[in-house]
Parts: structure tokens; sequence; C-alpha cells
């Protein structure tokens, strides 16, 4: 069980740095963007807002998702090889980083934007997707070290 939660979080890294690398990609207007631009999916509306880049800067908010990602798959990865309790609490910690700054994105985009990007939202799915089986993982007492003798 241990090993295919752990790979599962390894799985939803890959998918969501392919999110966020793509949600980059346009922000720099290097291509054109897949979703719908009315109503209340609007990825547009999203990406252009004030909160599509951090903090006014030229960086876009997805890029932090890049990272985030690479951190929560290199996470699972050496998990893969150790039984290290303080990668489990790491691993745990940067999830819950993750799933409070997805409650924030949220936020932004449903009270502050108006608008729902769905590419947006399938990162944050992945982010909470991650969290979960760290969660899983942790209650099922595979996370922890065999106790010594």
């Amino acid at each position: 069980m241990k090993r295919a939660l752990l790979l599962t979080v390894v799985g939803a890294a890959v998918a969501g740095i392919g999110v966020s690398a793509y949600l980059t990609v346009v922000h720099a207007n290097l291509s054109a963007l897949v979703c719908s631009s009315s109503g209340l999916v609007n990825c547009e509306r999203v990406l252009s807002s004030g909160y599509g880049s951090v903090l006014g800067s030229a960086l876009p908010t997805s890029a932090t998702g890049i990272l985030w990602f690479a951190v929560s798959g290199a996470l699972a990865a050496a998990r893969l090889r150790s039984e290290s309790p303080l990668l489990a609490r790491t691993q745990l910690a940067w999830g819950a980083l993750g799933l409070l700054a997805v409650l924030y994105l949220v936020y932004v985009e449903i009270d502050r934007v108006g608008a729902i990007c769905v590419w947006c939202t399938a990162a944050h799915a992945l982010v909470l997707l991650t969290l979960l089986a760290v969660l899983t993982l942790e209650s099922a007492g595979a996370g922890r070290a065999p106790a010594r003798r």
C-alpha cells in the first residue's frame, strides 16, 4: 500500500507539473489558451487578473505550481527509498501548505475574480489528491519507520 500511495503522489506531481507548465507557457503568451473565455468558467479572466502573477511580479502564479509539484514528487520518490520519519513529516507539511494555497486561490477565483479556470481547478485537485494520499499513508502507519528492538 505504501508504494502504491507514493506512486500516486509521483503521478500527481508529474501531471501537476504538466498542467502548471502549460499555464506558465500560456501566461507568457507563447500559445493559445484551451478553455472557455466566457461565463463563470473563464480561464483567460483568471490568468490575466492581477492574481495571475505572484505579488504583481512577472512570475506567473502557475510557476509556483511547478515548484510545488516538483518538490512533492521528489519527496515521494525519496520516501520510496527511505523510511525516514523526517521525510514523512516534511511531506505532510508540504501537502498542508499546498492545501492552504489551493484554498486561497479558489477563494480568489470565486470571490475576487468572479471566474473559475478549469486548468487551475485540475491543478488544485491534484494538490488535494496528493495530500489525501499522504494522509492515507500516515493514517495507515505506513509512513513510520519500524520500531527498534
